[in-house]
């Protein structure tokens, strides 16, 4: 193993290409992720609700939950959406 400057050329070399390859299967993955994006959008899917959808499952369920709690609230708020009755709120 040769040692630069107190740095082992030969595994710093091999990390680097270890990295290298992983990011060209990152690159890979995402256009595979874009074309069933497409493949979606195609069919009369609308990708960006598929999006929200994904990113709302990968939430635990009480931390979903408070999200759209706090959604709610903010519409109410803002005016763009009516307040929820009485024992819809008490449900949620």
């Amino acid at each position: 193993m040769v040692n630069v400057g107190n740095v082992a050329a030969d595994q710093l070399r091999s990390y680097i290409e270890r990295i290298e390859r992983l990011e060209e299967e990152k690159k890979s993955i995402g256009d595979d992720i874009r074309d069933v994006f497409a493949e979606a959008k195609g069919n009369g899917f609308d990708v960006k609700t598929m999006r929200q959808v994904l990113k709302l499952r990968k939430m635990e369920a009480a931390d979903r939950q408070e999200a759209e709690h706090m959604l709610d609230l903010y519409l109410v708020a803002l005016g763009m959406a009516m307040p929820a009755a009485e024992g819809e709120m008490e449900a949620a």
